[in-house]
């Protein structure tokens, strides 16, 4: 938690943002972005993430 990472794909690929949460049983991760001037949690899978 508190890691920057890039996200890999989608509307937000190429986005580096911080995680905030980590659920392990569904394999997801929130990542804060800032999206017009704003911290936006966004939803991903593990693998559409990585360590920045």
């Amino acid at each position: 938690i508190g890691e920057k990472v890039r996200i890999g794909s989608g509307p937000f690929a190429d986005f580096i943002g911080s995680i905030a949460h980590i659920d392990i049983d569904r394999a997801k991760v929130r990542v804060l972005v800032s999206f017009f001037g704003r911290e936006t949690p966004v939803e991903l899978d593990f693998m559409h993430v990585e360590k920045v």
